[in-house]
C-alpha cells in the first residue's frame, strides 16, 4: 500500500512531499518527492499517544475507549489500571489486558503501585510487594505506576521503596503523583527514582520538577485541567514534556483527545515540531514503546491530518491498518468475552444516611469542591441541627456527602460540601477514587438514599433524583465500566450529566468532580468510607 502526503520529518524539523510504502504492517520506505510531484494536501504524522490515563474514568472498556480515541488520530496510551485494581486487584489488571487485546491499539499498562491507595481507606484489594513484582515480570506491563504514597516516600517506608526497587530491577520507569511537592521534598522524591509527574497546577512547579530532570505531562482531562498554566514551558522544554488526559469521560472523548491539544498548543504560536514531539515521540522513548514513529522498518502507526491548525484527523492507522476514516471509527464494537466486579453491599436506608447532631455550635470542616482541579480547600462553619439531625442548606450551597462501603456492611460515612450548587435531589457514584466506594452528595437525605440504592441495584453505576425523575448509568464492569457501545455509553452520559446540571449544579464535569471528592491524596479535605480526611496532616479527623 502507498500513501502521498507531506511528511512531517519531527527530529528534522522538515516537512517535505513524500509517499510511504507499507507492507506486512511496516512502513517498507519513505520516498521524498520533488517539487514537481503532486501529493495530495495532506499530512503523514505519527499517532498520537495519551501519556498517563486511567482507562476505567471513561466509563468504557478498553476495547471501546479505542475505538473512540482512534477517531482522532490516538495510537496508543499509557494506561494505568489503578481504579480497577483497587475494586479487584491482579485479576483486574488481567482484564484490562485481555479486554485492549482484542482490537488494532496499543495498550500499555503500568503495574499499580499504591493499591489500596492509603491506610485511610477501605478498597477491594490488595497489591503488596511480591503482586506488584510479579506484575512487573508481565512483557506487557511497562512500568510502574504513579506513586501516589510520597509521604511514604518521603518518610522510607520500606513497602513504598521496595515496590520502587522492584520497577529498576526490570528496568522500567516508575510514574510520579505528587501535586505541590516543592523544594528539598521534590528532589528527595525524585531521588527515589521517580521519573514524570502530572499533578502539576502551576508553571512555577512544573519548571521546578523539570530542572530536577523530572519528565511533566500536561493534563488536560474532565476534570481536572492544566494545559493553559503549563503549555508555554513546551517552548524550552519540549524534550521533556508530553500530554495525557489522565481522567476523561466518554462524552468528552467522543469530541476530541490529544489532537485537541496540539491545536491549542499552535494556536498559542508553539512550534509545531516541539508540540508534536511531545504528542508523539516522547512518550515511545520515556517508556520504551513499540509504536512506529513514521520511519523506514517501524510498525505502520501513523495519521493523515487534513491540516496543521485544527489537526482534523482524516485516517488513523495501526500496524497498517485504518482503523478511523473521516470521523468515523472502522474497530467494530466487542462483545465482552467476560467481566469482573466486587460489589456486596446492601441497599442502604434514609436513617443510615442521616447526620445526628453531635453539637449545634461545633465548627465543623467543611469540604469546598473547585471546578476542574482535583484539589479542595477547607473551612469551617457552625452548624445548626434541625430535628436533631445536620442536614444541607442548599441557600448557602452546603450539602450533604456520605460515602457507603460498597465491600462490606458498615456505617456510613458523612460530611459537608460546598459549590456544587445542587438545589433539589442527589447525585452518587460507585467511581469514587481510589477505592471506589459509593459516594453521594446531595439536599434530602431520601434522595441520597435512592441514589445510592439505584447504584447497589445496577451493582455500579452514576445516578440521578430529582424532580421525581430518576435516572442511572450502570457501570457492572468492577463498578467502574460497561461494555456497551462506547457512543451509546458517551450519549447515557450526556443525559446524566444534564439531569444534574438541571439540578442546580454549575459544575462542567459534577460526577468527575464528585468521583474526586474521596481521593484522600489530593489536598485539602476529602471523605473516606471511614471519615472526614486532611490531606495535610494526613490523618481522619
Amino acid at each position: 500500500m502507498k500513501i502521498g502526503g507531506y511528511y512531517i520529518d519531527i527530529p528534522g524539523k522538515r516537512i517535505f512531499p513524500a509517499e510511504i510504502f507499507i507492507q506486512y504492517k511496516k512502513i517498507r520506505a519513505i520516498r521524498e518527492l520533488s517539487p514537481g510531484e503532486g501529493v495530495p494536501q495532506q499530512y503523514l504524522c505519527p499517532g498520537f499517544i495519551d501519556a498517563h490515563v486511567h482507562i476505567e474514568s471513561s466509563m468504557l472498556v478498553p476495547a471501546e475507549f479505542a475505538r473512540l480515541a482512534v477517531v482522532h488520530g490516538t495510537v496508543a496510551t499509557v494506561s494505568d489500571p489503578h481504579e480497577i485494581a483497587n475494586v479487584c486487584g491482579i485479576q483486574g489488571v488481567e482484564f484490562m489486558i485481555r479486554n485492549g487485546s482484542q482490537v488494532p491499539f496499543h495498550f500499555f499498562f503500568g503495574a499499580p503501585s499504591c493499591v489500596p491507595a492509603t491506610k485511610f481507606e477501605t478498597a477491594g484489594a490488595r497489591l503488596d510487594v511480591q503482586e506488584v513484582d510479579q506484575l512487573l515480570q508481565n512483557p506487557n506491563i511497562k512500568y510502574l505506576s504513579e506513586m501516589m504514597n510520597f509521604p511514604g516516600v518521603l518518610q522510607g517506608d520500606h513497602e513504598v521503596l521496595d515496590k520502587i526497587a522492584a520497577a529498576k530491577k526490570y528496568n522500567k520507569p516508575v510514574d510520579g503523583h505528587a501535586p505541590g511537592l516543592r523544594g528539598a521534598d521534590v528532589k528527595k522524591y525524585i531521588n527515589a527514582g521517580i521519573s514524570t509527574d502530572h499533578e502539576c497546577f502551576t508553571a512555577d512547579e512544573a519548571l521546578e520538577k523539570l530542572q530536577y530532570g523530572m519528565k511533566i505531562i500536561i493534563r488536560e482531562g474532565s476534570a481536572a485541567r492544566n494545559f493553559e498554566a503549563l503549555a508555554p514551558l513546551l517552548s524550552d522544554h519540549w524534550e521533556n514534556m508530553m500530554f495525557c488526559s489522565d481522567d476523561k469521560h466518554a462524552d468528552s472523548l467522543v469530541n476530541g483527545h490529544i489532537n485537541q491539544l496540539c491545536a491549542r498548543a499552535v494556536a498559542k504560536k508553539i512550534n509545531i515540531f516541539h508540540v508534536l514531539q511531545a504528542a508523539c515521540i516522547n512518550p515511545i522513548h520515556h517508556y520504551k514503546l513499540g509504536v512506529g514513529q513514521l520511519r523506514a522498518g517501524d510498525p505502520a502507526d501513523f495519521i493523515v491530518l487534513g491540516d496543521l491548525e485544527k489537526f482534523e484527523v482524516l485516517q488513523t492507522f495501526v500496524d497498517g491498518e485504518c482503523v478511523a476514516e473521516n470521523g468515523k471509527t472502522l474497530i467494530p464494537s466487542q462483545s465482552a468475552k467476560d467481566s469482573i466486579n466486587h460489589f456486596l453491599c446492601d441497599p442502604v436506608s434514609t436513617k443510615s444516611v442521616c447526620y445526628p447532631a453531635v453539637s449545634s455550635l461545633y465548627p465543623y470542616p467543611v469540604i469546598e469542591a473547585y471546578d476542574s482541579q482535583l484539589i479542595t480547600g477547607k473551612s469551617s462553619i457552625s452548624l445548626q441541627s434541625r430535628n436533631s439531625r445536620w442536614e444541607s442548606d442548599p441557600h448557602q450551597d452546603l450539602l450533604k456527602i456520605v460515602v457507603v462501603n460498597r465491600y462490606k456492611k458498615a456505617p456510613v460515612a458523612h460530611a459537608f460540601i460546598k459549590n456544587f450548587g445542587l438545589k433539589t435531589g442527589a447525585i452518587a457514584s460507585s467511581v469514587a477514587h481510589d477505592s471506589h466506594n459509593i459516594i453521594s452528595v446531595g439536599v434530602q437525605d431520601a434522595d441520597i438514599a435512592r441514589a445510592v440504592n439505584l447504584v447497589i441495584r445496577e451493582r455500579g453505576g452514576i445516578s440521578c433524583v430529582g424532580h421525581g425523575r430518576r435516572m442511572i448509568l450502570g457501570l457492572p464492569v468492577a463498578g467502574l465500566m460497561n461494555a456497551m457501545d462506547g457512543y451509546r455509553t458517551a450519549a447515557d452520559y450526556t443525559a446524566i450529566d444534564a439531569m444534574a446540571k438541571g439540578l442546580g449544579s454549575g459544575l462542567e464535569a459534577p460526577f468527575m468532580t464528585l468521583s474526586f471528592m474521596a481521593l484522600l491524596v489530593i489536598p485539602h479535605l476529602k471523605l473516606s468510607d471511614l471519615g472526614l480526611f486532611d490531606g495535610d496532616s494526613f490523618e481522619i479527623l
